[in-house]
């Protein structure tokens, strides 16, 4: 029993002394804490008085730097208007008022005086000028002295200074001699001024005649003084203002304080005696110009700042907070182990992702080349079948095979498009092009369809776009084929139109995407019905309203005025680099409905279900024109109204073509044009503006003069009245004629032609060509004109019509070579060696090079091909397949460049060996083209890596087999042609 007490005892003391400790514990972090919170909020404090108190300095020296700054211009109006000017264009009258209407920006001053500098050998000339005797301050004549400083301009509200000698005052003169010393703004001690009874100072600025350098002595500065510009600054109300403007003006006091002799410092603002809070101010130092002055600016506290509730609930909560730290250290551990499992799986899960992206690109690129390795050797085998004698149901089908055969590599080609956008492995070109060309071939394109169709198809190109750009220009054709055939196959009545423009114009839709406040509805008047004939270039309803003839107009207007000024040899601007062009398709088709119009850019959607059935096609050519556009740097967007039209306009960025951009950039983008028609006059009829312009355009690229005349009546009253051009006997060579604008009645006017010729009043009957869309129009006056034409109007095809009118079939014409014809002027004699370890792709290669006359030798492994490139060999090309087993293409493009170079160096070191400057020895490189399947992982860059020089994909046709082998052979005149 003994022994229980002291242990009950014993824990009672244990329970209460920790009780105890643990309270003690509580109120000492409880004090430490109020204690941290106090010196904290002062600290703060603090930080907040110096940051305001440095901020209201800062702005107080601004602000009068900014006085002090138009009191020195107006120190240099005097010096050029009155010193530098002979006679002075400068009096008192003329200071006194531009003073006072220049009043406003100098509110800190009361006024502005301006007292000039006279010597006493100067002073009676001085004062017969002024008709005057110069004052002391007391109003008294001045006594004699070595100079004055009488005040010969003054403004309005102190001018009661002038005649007064500013030397006169003892402080006014030591404040001159500062100033004209130091060359710099100089004050005086506070005083009252006269008005507001405020503090304030007087500003004394030198005046000299001239500039004087930055180091001029003393001396140079007195000698080149002309006068003193003076002024009285406000300082009190400076300040005031100042305060007025800044938050937290009624928390804090400020004093500001002349404190040049530090034992007597004077007050310039605030209370003499100090109020606020005295344990926390701030002194900032206020620099106002003066070298030989100091002031400062006092800021404290009007209050004791106030103890933050913090100081008390902050300890409070801290006895809550240590109860719960272990539970949240608990729970944090807990979420700590669950984030660093979710972070584990998603490793894992990228990891996969990865593995799969790599996987799907090499089962593309593996499925390429499997699909068409054997396409290749399909499409090769039928090419060489259609070159056989086959019947004409053997020929449709073989053609009818080819047909498809190319339809499923442009669909493979776009699947893989598609997935190297995905994984952003598809790169823009940059080689020189000729937009217009490609146009051209567009056309040539969809010209048959639309035909059939009997629906207009045409082009226009701004004159302002330059001839030879520099870019992609298989990818912008890609674009530009894509939008054409969406139009061609949603249209059946109507136009197809294709614009080009620089981006400068402003009425052009550059920015933007869908206008959903015009898109999709359709008045009753919009669609061509009862007879309405619209503005455009067909006559039907255009979906975009900004593609109407007024800005159709403005356009040929600016490129008029644009070509003007290129003539007179002034450009309007300075022209950079790259080109912006605006590129604009419009169709007047069945639209696009309003609710498919959001999904129009999403891989494989079209409209409805029944688009594929009635029209074909996947939906994937706009998603892939899209992020083709995007890669140009440009933006694309669409307005589409259902049974009206669309129009698509997009933007690309391309870069000016310079001399040195690489080869002739003319190379193998289109045949030349003939220029045995520059000078030619023609007479269009048509009495659609907008088709006339285009038909002026496609005409004035062969240089040929048009006149446009709305019908053939108003035609031949025009050339009546054109100076007597039918007297004369100076008639248009050609007569242009729409078929819109062709009736019976037009017979009187070939009548007409007919008996001015018999009466010798014109030589030659003008060629009459009739403008058609379609082959039904060539029956419409077949036997009453020359020739009839079908359109869509191309350049090259216009030539040719006007060639076989104008009997010029014969006369000579430089033209460039292009396609079958060029590639046997190439190929001929050439000996060409082909490599490829598929012997069908082997021989459709080879057969496709013989039928252009070029000797073959094939290989079938890279090995194979090392031995037959051993130097000396007598081979002008290599046709190198990439995907080879043992040696691929790469590798055997390296071993064969590092032979040449060896052959070179040794060449050249044979050279300087002999001595013989004369001695040239040949230079070893082989053209190599590379040839495959695999149009994801054999790129460009990649074959360029290893050293080839150019890149054709299989199956390659005739244009890209003639763009690869152009650059690098050298053509050989044909025999017999």
């Amino acid at each position: 029993m003994g022994t229980e007490i002291p242990v009950a005892r014993q824990r009672w003391w244990q329970t209460w002394t920790a009780w105890i400790l643990w309270m003690l514990l509580m109120v000492s972090v409880w004090v430490a804490i109020h204690w941290y919170n106090l010196e904290s909020t002062m600290r703060t404090a603090e930080e907040a008085l110096v940051n305001m108190c440095d901020e209201r300095a800062r702005m107080l020296q601004d602000q009068f730097a900014v006085s002090v700054n138009h009191v020195h211009a107006l120190a240099v109006l005097i010096s050029t208007f009155h010193y530098q000017k002979n006679p002075s264009a400068m009096d008192q009258d003329t200071f006194a008022f531009y003073t006072g209407m220049t009043a406003f920006e100098r509110p800190l001053l009361s006024g502005v005086a301006y007292a000039q500098r006279v010597l006493h050998s100067d002073r009676g000339n001085f004062e017969s000028q002024q008709g005057w005797t110069i004052k002391t301050m007391k109003r008294e004549p001045s006594p004699e002295q070595d100079e004055y400083a009488p005040v010969i301009f003054s403004q309005e509200t102190v001018s009661y200074l002038e005649v007064l000698d500013m030397m006169s005052g003892e402080e006014d003169r030591e404040n001159i001699l500062r100033a004209r010393a130091t060359g710099k703004a100089v004050l005086t001690n506070p005083f009252r001024l006269l008005e507001s009874n405020h503090l304030g100072v007087v500003l004394t600025f030198p005046v000299y005649r001239m500039g004087i350098p930055a180091d001029a002595t003393i001396d140079d500065r007195v000698e080149a003084t002309a006068g003193y510009l003076g002024g009285a600054f406000d300082v009190e109300s400076l300040v005031e203002n100042l305060l007025k403007k800044l938050a937290g003006n009624q928390d804090i006091v400020v004093n500001v304080h002349d404190v040049t002799n530090i034992s007597d410092p004077l007050i310039m603002y605030g209370a003499q005696d100090s109020e606020g809070y005295k344990p926390l101010s701030r002194v900032s130092m206020l620099d106002f110009g003066d070298p030989f002055r100091k002031h400062q600016m006092v800021c404290r506290y009007s209050q004791k700042p106030p103890i933050p509730w913090s100081a008390i609930t902050s300890p409070s909560g801290m006895v809550v907070i240590l109860m719960l730290v272990a539970y949240i250290l608990y729970a944090a551990q807990k979420r700590y182990v669950m984030v660093m499992e979710d972070c584990r799986k998603m490793e894992e899960l990228k990891v996969q992702a990865e593995a799969a992206d790599v996987a799907k690109s090499q089962f593309l690129a593996t499925v390429s080349h499997e699909i068409r390795t054997p396409m290749n050797g399909v499409l090769g085998m039928l090419d060489m079948l259609l070159d056989t004698d086959l019947n004409l149901t053997q020929k449709d089908y073989a053609q009818t095979a080819q047909v498809c055969g190319k339809a499923l590599i442009a669909l493979i080609n776009e699947v893989l498009d598609r997935a190297k956008i995905e994984a952003g492995k598809l790169e823009i070109e940059s080689v020189p092009f000729d937009l217009r060309s490609i146009l051209d071939d567009v056309l040539s394109l969809f010209s048959a369809k639309s035909r059939e169709k009997g629906i207009e198809l045409a082009a226009f190109v701004s004159d302002n776009v330059p001839q030879v750009l520099t870019g992609d220009p298989g990818r912008f054709r890609q674009i530009i084929t894509n939008l054409v055939g969406n139009s061609v196959k949603f249209t059946d009545r109507g136009h197809i139109f294709i614009q080009v423009h620089l981006a400068e114009h402003p009425n052009m839709p550059i920015e933007g995407m869908v206008c959903p406040g015009t898109n999709g509805k359709v008045d009753e008047f919009e669609v061509m019905s009862g007879g309405t004939v619209f503005n455009t270039l067909s006559g039907y309803k255009a979906a975009d309203n900004r593609n109407s003839w007024e800005n159709f107009k403005l356009l040929l207007s600016n490129e008029a005025s644009h070509a003007a000024v290129s003539l007179n040899g002034r450009p309007s601007e300075k022209n950079p680099e790259s080109v912006t062009l605006i590129v604009s398709v419009e169709d007047t088709g069945i639209g696009i409905p309003l609710h498919a119009q959001e999904r129009v850019f999403t891989p494989f959607m079209q409209a409805d279900s029944s688009t594929s059935r009635n029209y074909g096609g996947t939906g994937i050519g706009l998603s892939i024109s899209k992020c083709l556009v995007e890669l140009m740097g440009g933006r694309i967007n669409f307005i589409s109204k259902p049974n009206v039209g669309s129009t698509f306009t997009f933007s690309a960025v391309l870069q000016r073509c310079t001399i040195n951009a690489g080869g002739d950039p003319k190379r193998s983008l289109s045949e030349d044009l003939p220029t045995c028609f520059k000078g030619i006059k023609a007479l269009l009829v048509d009495e659609r503006s907008v088709r006339s312009a285009v038909t002026k355009y496609h005409l004035h690229r062969l240089g040929i003069n048009v006149e446009i005349a709305k019908n053939t009546k108003m035609a031949l009253s025009t050339l009546n009245r054109q100076n007597g051009c039918l007297r004369n006997g100076k008639l248009p060579k050609v007569l242009f004629i729409e078929k819109d604008s062709w009736n019976n009645s037009d017979v009187c006017l070939l009548n007409h032609f007919l008996e001015r010729k018999q009466t010798d009043h014109i030589h030659e009957v003008p060629k009459v060509i009739l403008l058609g869309i379609s082959e039904c129009d060539k029956a419409k006056g077949e036997s009453l004109v020359d020739i009839v034409f079908v359109k869509p109007l191309r350049a090259s095809t216009v030539a040719v019509c006007l060639q076989q009118v104008l009997g010029m079939d014969n006369q000579p014409r430089k033209e460039l070579p292009k396609g079958a014809v060029f590639l046997r002027s190439l190929l001929t004699g050439k000996n060409i060696l082909v490599v490829d370890d598929n012997k069908v792709n082997l021989r459709v290669a080879a057969a496709a090079l013989k039928k252009y006359g070029a000797k073959v030798e094939c290989a079938e492994s890279g090995k194979e091909a090392l031995l037959l490139l051993q130097l000396p060999h007598n081979f002008d090309a290599c046709f190198m397949d990439v995907q080879m087993p043992e040696m691929d293409g790469f590798e055997a493009t390296r071993q064969i460049r590092l032979m040449e170079n060896e052959a070179n160096e040794l060449a050249n070191l044979r050279r300087v060996q002999s001595n013989d400057s004369d001695l040239v020895p040949p230079q070893w490189h082989l053209p190599i083209l590379a040839m495959t399947a695999d149009v994801i992982q054999a790129t460009y860059e990649e074959c360029m890596k290893c050293g080839m020089d150019g890149y054709v994909s299989k199956p390659f046709d005739e244009e890209q087999l003639y763009q690869a082998v152009a650059k690098f052979v050298a053509s050989k005149p044909l025999q017999g042609s």
